[in-house]
Order: structure tokens, then C-alpha cells, then sequence
């Protein structure tokens, strides 16, 4: 009796009735079908509908989604109908588990979110410490009041927190995506960013990314000759050649069977080039595609043909089956032959089909000899890193005893006893600049390894071609391997030059999870559904714009819009750029703390005898008014020469280290201090002083306060033209080539003038006009201290080659 019930009420053991147009709400075994064809798209990526048997798969090695005669959860029902028992419902499903996998990952904090947590924490003690030991001093030694020696103090902790790390941070990575997505890579998040920047491998597909995907055809292969085919990509232009000569493709009828075969059985297209492109289009699979292109370059209007030739049926390719069949209509009747079927597909489960070869036009036996032969070519091609398709035919004669209707021919039926053609071998070039892009990944200490569905052979050969691998025999694992592989011996593999070859895209979790039990930081690249459990759990995922599905799409961190792997290279050096800003802008609030808390210092130390330099007040203006604009503009300057031939940094390796410390507060900073301090004494000597007491109020004093709170900014502009290089030169990079530190200077110089001369400002800061001759002290500071810097940058420089050289 069948019933409809409700999709969540179906368990294990149920039988569902399944027909045209439905949607599949459990995992389940058929146990009969008829002409059932069903959409995988959501689950395998694939767009072609899947044949289903309902026969036993006993081919062992292939996943659940690869066999026949099982269906699953969220696919559809193309075709025919069937029934089918229940096998597993919910999370159990194929599904399910990808949803688990998917949803059970926490989402943890990002490289640099751990670094400015750990920061903030290292930042927030020091200003705390300095804090209290400032209150401590101005209320129990120097006998201040609690209520200005708690204020006192209050300044300094606010000194020294850099208020602008926050919105510095957020757009030096809003700069980054805005670069990157001029480069073909769209951030989804801004952590990402800089995640890339330690990225330590990168798991890519070959297919699209590291090559063209622009098929063409280059050898056509017969048992008793080899075919050169000239041109290159899809423009039909080009010639069949035998040995350098011009071949004659009507007067050779092996040839002719085999060109025409491989661009009857194709449903791709070539459009040629209009207004709107000036380039030939393909609609379809750029590998029939080419099939197509090489029956024109041998003179054949393929449109013409497929009319002489009209299709009546199609038993589409499969991750399972891989190949293709399709039947036709003959043009004439001859001895009671009405129809032909042609094959395409991988050599290997084409050959096992095959119990006939043509030669020189006529049927035989195919010998054993032969089909070594044929597989021996096969892989030759392949260990040159070419593609090879096998095409066979089949006469589907009257006295086959074949059913009436179309929709009864199945492979089990049409598929047996084929007849042995040919092998047409394609070429899917390199991208032109993935092999600088690789070379400059392994300067830069990152490995890239190939996880294809290819062949093994194949993707060795584009895998030395492109220098993702250098050794004579790298070992390549099988998807087949890797599914018996424990994670250990995974690990073990990892560790040498390794290729992944017909590996399933959910196996690229398994090496996903093992890269990151290594400690890598890993990119991986993916396109289809079952790709989402190992893009949600790279530290990196990477999804493919053109040939990516939405499922993929959501699961990953940047999108690609070409589908290509030298923007994931250029994304790097982003990543590490924005670093090293962050670091940049950290030296420079650094450089500022200093000089603020010695004035500070001079005055406890000396127990009041010198009044204090510079205010709380005037230290907040510094802080939160000129440092800001400059600090900001750090977080847009470009990628310093070199970053690309330095390792990932380490992850253990703090934003705030020593050599930024002692830079910050030792080099910098106390030369800063020196600056501000001798400001603070010169508007003292201009009035007088050793000869008259340092003045603690009135006109004088505020003068002397007003400069010492200018010559720091004016340190800071030195300052922040230093630190827009670590090692190069700022007269080779250029001063002002960054616009938005030139604002920042701008600005700056602005609010101190403000600072001096606005009545409104002077009175909320306790600031003054300062004489002509402390405007000539301001202006020479600068220029100094981009020198002394430049001196210890060439130092650095210098000494570096000097090292190189011994």
C-alpha cells in the first residue's frame, strides 16, 4: 500500500516511490528503476543528470556519491522513475554529514586577532604599571594631592594605550581587499587578510586554477599512425598532419571515424568572435569543446553533421562511469543498420568495453598486444602532461534484438562490444604566469601542492612543468591510498614532495586536517559542494568564481573571479603587507609614548623643581588629535620590496617583539625625548634661564609647554616617513608618495597652528604663541631625524650583503 507521509516522518528500512520531478528527502539503495536520471548538482557540483541502475556496484574504491545505485538527499529526479529503500535519513545522509562537518567547526580567531588580543593585554599592563607608579611617586614622595596625582596618572595610562589601533587595523585590511579585489580576489572577511599573510601551503586544483582550461587538441592517435594537429586554443584554424605533411582526412577512414565520432558524441559549442567579444566562445565543457574545433580544422561543419547524424538519445558522462555514449540516427540504411553509437571517455574504462578495433576501415579482433599498446600510448601522453579521451563505436544493427523504445537503451545494453577507434590527446596548457607565481611561493617558503581528480601521470607532468614539485619520481597518492591511509602516515607523506591525483573532493579535508595537525597554516581551493567541509575548515578557504558553486562560495573566506592561482599568490603579499603596517603604525604610537612620559618623569624625579614639560591635556591632544591621521595613513602603504622572498612569519612570533620595543622606546623614542626636552629648555634659555629659575607659570611657561608639545609632533612627522620602510631607503621609495601621510602631516601641522592661535583652543590646552626662533627649532627638527634614521637603515642594508657574501 503506499501512502505519502511527511519527509522528516521517512527511517531506515522505508520504500519510497520516485518520479519525475521529485526531490530526494533520504539516502537511499534502488531496488528497481526505469530510464531514472537524477540532478547530483547540489551535492557533486556536477550539472548532468546521473544515470541510476539499480544492479549491485561491486567496482570497489568509489565513494557512496559514485555509486549507481544509490540516490541521496537533496538531488532531484531529472527522468523515469524508480523505487528505493531507505538507508539513512537526517545528519546521516551524504548530505548531512557535510552539513555536520560544516557546522560542528568552531570558527576560531584568525592569526591576527590572537596577536591584538595579546597585545592589548601587553599594552594595557605597561600603561597600568606606569600608572600606578606615577601616583604612587606624585602622591606619596612628591606629596600632590590624591586628587590630581589620581588624574596625573590617569594621563599617562591614556598615553600610553594607542587608541588608534583599532580603526588602523580595520583599514589597512579594508585597503587590502580593495587592492585585491582589483586582482581577482574578493575578501568575505577582513581577517583573512592577514591570514594569508602566514599562509605556509597551499592546496590548489589544476584544472582551471594552475592551467587554462582552454582544451586543444593536439595528437590524434590511431593504432597505425600518430597525428600531429596544428593551432592553439579555440580558433578552428590549423591542419592534421602525419609526419610534417598535410593529411588528407576524407581519404583516410580511421581518421575521419575518429574525428567525426568524438564531435558527434559532444554537446559543447564554439561561438565565433562579435562586437561585444573579440575572442571565439565556448558554451559548455571546454574539453568537448576542442573536439569540435579539430573536426573543423579537418573540414567538417559540424552543425551539418549532427543534422546528417541526428541524436536520439544520450547517456550522459559520471564521476562513476566516466565516459560518455551517445546514439544517432545513420543518413542511409544499409543491411538493416539504422543507428551508431559513440563513446568517449577515460582510456581505461573504454578499453574494458571494447572487444573490436577498427584499422584501416575494417572490424577486428582486438589482440592483447594491442590493448597494451594502447594503454602504453595513454600513458605516455599523460606523463607529458597531456589529457587523452578514447572513442569507440558500436553498430546497433536490427539483429541485435534491441528494445523498440530510446528510453530502454542503457548502458548495460549499448555499452558492450564496442569497437576500438582511436585516442584524441589534449592539451590543457599552464597558465603563463602560475609559474613565476609558484617560484615566487617557494621564495617565499610556502609549498603549493596539486589535489586534481586527474590522472596521476598527468598531473605529475603540469605539477614539473608549472615547479610545484622539483624531484625525478615524486610520489603521487590516489584517492584510492588515500582512503586507506591513517593520519599518520598522511603526515608522513606530507613532509616530502607529494601530488594528489583522482582524489574525491571531500578527501581534501583529510589533508586539510592533517597540514593543520603539522602546525601549517593552510590555503585550499575549492569549487564544488563536497569541497565545503574542507574550505570551512582551511585556515584559508579559497572558492573558485567562475567554476565555483554557492554552496562553496559560502563556505569560503575569498572568492576568485578568474579562477586563477596567481591572484591567490598576489593575496599573500597583501596579507603580509597589512602585517607589517599594523607593525609599521605600533612603532609609530610608540615612538610618541616615550617622549610623553619623560617630561612626566623629569618632573617627579626632580620633585617639582622642573615644572612639569607637558600636560595631561596636551598629552591627549597628541594622542587622539595629530597622531592619529598619520597613523592611519601607514595602514595604506604599499608592499616594501621584498616581502615576497621572506619565510611566513612564525605564528609564535608576537606583533609587539622586542626589536619593536627597543626601537619604540629605546632608539625612537628617547630621541624623541631629547628633542622635546631641549624644546622645553630653549623657550627657558630665551628667557633668561640658568640666570632666572625655570618658569612654573604665565607666559613663559606656556610657551615652553607649547613647544615641547610641537617639537614631539614634529618628531612624529620625521617619525612617520621612517617608519614607512624597515630596511629601503624613503628617499628610493619616494617621501610623499603616500597621499594618505602627506594629509596626515597636513593635518597635523594644521592643529598646531591651531594649537597657538585659536583663543578657544589656548584656553582648553593652556597653550601660547611661540617666538619666531622656536618656529626656526620646529622646522629643523625632521629632516635630522629621517637622516639619523636613514644612516641605520643603510647600515642594516649594507651589513645584509656583506653577510650574503661571506
Amino acid at each position: 500500500k503506499e501512502l505519502k507521509i511527511l519527509a522528516e516522518e521517512l527511517v531506515p528500512g522505508d520504500i519510497m516511490v520516485i518520479a519525475e520531478g521529485d526531490k530526494i528527502s533520504a539516502d537511499a539503495r534502488l531496488l528497481f528503476c526505469s530510464d531514472l536520471q537524477v540532478n547530483q548538482s547540489t551535492l557533486t557540483g556536477e550539472s548532468n543528470p546521473v544515470r541510476k541502475i539499480y544492479d549491485p556496484v561491486l567496482r570497489e574504491g568509489l565513494s557512496r556519491s559514485e555509486m549507481a545505485n544509490l540516490i541521496f538527499t537533496g538531488t532531484s529526479v531529472s527522468s523515469g522513475t524508480g523505487k528505493a529503500v531507505v538507508i539513512s535519513t537526517g545528519m546521516e545522509t551524504e548530505f548531512g554529514k557535510i552539513a555536520k562537518l560544516t557546522q560542528s567547526m568552531v570558527e576560531e580567531h584568525s592569526p591576527l586577532q590572537k596577536e591584538l588580543d595579546k597585545l592589548t593585554k601587553q599594552i594595557s599592563f605597561i600603561a597600568m604599571s606606569i600608572g600606578v607608579a606615577f601616583f604612587i611617586i606624585s602622591a606619596f614622595f612628591i606629596n600632590e594631592p590624591l586628587a590630581k596625582s589620581f588624574i596625573f596618572s590617569l594621563g599617562m595610562i591614556v598615553a600610553f594605550i594607542p587608541e588608534g589601533l583599532l580603526p588602523t587595523v580595520t583599514l589597512s585590511l579594508a585597503i587590502a581587499v580593495q587592492r585585491m579585489a582589483k586582482e581577482h580576489a574578493l575578501v568575505k572577511k577582513l581577517s583573512a587578510v592577514e591570514t594569508l599573510g602566514c599562509t605556509t601551503v597551499i592546496c590548489s586544483d589544476k584544472t582551471g586554477t594552475l592551467t587554462q582550461n582552454e582544451m586543444t587538441v593536439g595528437n590524434l592517435w590511431l593504432p597505425t599512425a600518430e597525428f600531429t594537429v596544428t593551432g592553439q586554443g579555440y580558433v578552428p584554424e590549423g591542419e592534421i598532419q602525419l609526419n610534417g605533411d598535410l593529411v588528407s582526412v576524407s581519404s583516410n577512414p580511421d581518421l575521419k571515424q575518429l574525428i567525426l565520432s568524438a564531435a558527434l558524441c559532444s554537446n559543447a559549442r564554439i561561438l565565433p568572435p562579435n562586437e561585444e567579444n573579440n575572442r571565439y566562445q565556448v558554451l559548455g565543457d571546454p574539453t568537448e569543446a576542442c573536439l569540435e574545433v579539430v573536426a573543423q580544422k579537418a573540414g567538417f561543419n559540424v552543425e551539418i553533421q549532427n543534422q546528417n547524424f541526428p541524436r536520439l538519445r544520450e547517456l550522459p558522462f559520471d564521476s562513476s562511469r566516466k565516459r560518455m555514449t551517445t546514439i544517432h540516427q545513420l543518413p542511409f540504411n544499409k543491411e538493416g543498420l539504422k543507428r551508431i553509437a559513440y563513446i568517449k571517455g577515460a582510456p581505461k574504462e573504454v578499453m574494458e568495453l571494447c572487444d573490436t578495433i577498427q584499422i584501416n576501415g575494417v572490424k577486428q579482433a582486438i589482440t592483447p598486444q594491442q590493448r597494451l599498446d594502447i594503454m602504453e600510448a595513454n600513458d605516455r601522453y599523460a606523463r607529458n602532461g597531456l589529457r587523452v579521451l578514447a572513442i569507440a563505436t558500436r553498430a546497433l544493427s536490427a539483429d541485435l534484438n534491441l528494445p523498440v523504445q530510446l528510453s530502454a537503451f542503457t548502458p548495460e545494453i549499448i555499452e558492450v562490444n564496442m569497437t576500438f577507434i582511436g585516442l584524441v590527446v589534449m592539451s590543457d596548457p599552464p597558465r603563463p604566469e602560475v609559474a613565476a607565481a609558484i617560484e615566487q611561493c617557494h621564495k617565499a617558503s610556502i609549498r603549493v601542492i596539486m589535489i586534481t581528480g586527474d590522472y596521476g601521470l598527468t598531473a605529475e607532468s603540469i605539477a614539473k612543468r608549472i615547479g610545484i614539485v622539483k624531484g625525478e619520481h615524486p610520489r603521487v597518492i590516489t584517492g584510492q591510498e588515500l582512503a586507506k591511509m591513517s593520519i599518520e602516515d598522511l603526515e608522513v607523506a606530507l613532509k616530502d614532495e607529494v601530488i594528489f591525483a583522482r582524489v574525491a573532493p571531500e578527501q581534501k579535508y583529510q589533508v586539510v586536517c592533517a597540514l593543520q595537525a603539522m602546525g601549517e597554516i593552510v590555503a585550499v581551493t575549492g569549487d564544488g559542494v563536497n569541497d565545503a567541509p574542507a574550505l570551512k575548515k582551511a585556515d584559508i578557504g579559497i572558492a573558485m568564481g567562475i567554476a565555483g558553486t554557492d554552496v562553496a562560495k559560502e563556505a569560503a573566506d575569498m572568492i576568485l573571479t578568474d579562477d586563477n592561482f596567481a591572484s591567490i599568490v598576489k593575496a599573500v603579499e597583501e596579507g603580509r603587507t597589512v602585517y607589517t603596517n599594523i607593525r609599521k603604525f605600533i612603532l609609530y604610537i610608540l615612538n610618541s609614548n616615550m617622549p610623553e612620559g619623560v617630561p612626566s618623569s623629569a618632573f617627579l624625579i626632580s620633585r617639582g623643581a622642573i615644572p612639569l614639560p607637558l600636560s595631561v591635556m596636551q598629552i591627549l591632544f597628541i594622542d587622539l588629535g595629530t597622531d592619529m591621521l598619520p597613523a592611519l595613513g601607514l595602514g595604506a602603504e604599499e608592499a616594501e620590496k621584498g616581502v615576497m622572498d621572506l619565510p611566513p612569519r612564525s605564528q609564535k612570533e608576537p606583533l609587539l617583539n622586542k626589536a619593536v620595543m627597543i626601537k619604540g622606546f629605546l632608539w625612537y623614542g628617547m630621541l624623541e625625548s631629547a628633542v622635546a626636552m631641549a624644546a622645553y629648555f630653549f623657550i627657558n634659555l630665551l628667557n633668561g634661564y640658568p640666570n632666572v629659575p625655570l618658569a612654573a607659570s604665565g607666559v613663559v611657561y606656556s610657551q615652553a609647554t607649547t613647544l615641547t608639545l610641537a617639537s614631539i609632533v614634529f618628531c612624529q612627522i620625521g617619525m612617520v616617513l621612517n617608519c614607512r620602510t624597515e630596511r629601503e631607503s624613503i628617499f628610493k621609495i619616494g617621501p610623499f608618495k603616500n597621499k594618505q601621510v602627506n594629509i596626515g602631516i597636513i593635518v597635523e601641522l594644521i592643529l598646531v597652528v591651531a594649537l597657538m592661535y585659536v583663543p578657544f583652543l589656548r584656553n582648553v590646552f593652556q597653550t601660547s604663541p611661540v617666538p619666531l626662533l622656536g618656529w626656526v627649532f620646529l622646522f629643523c627638527i625632521p629632516l635630522p631625524i629621517v637622516l639619523i634614521e636613514e644612516a641605520r637603515k643603510y647600515y642594516l642594508r649594507h651589513y645584509s650583503k656583506m653577510e650574503k657574501r661571506s
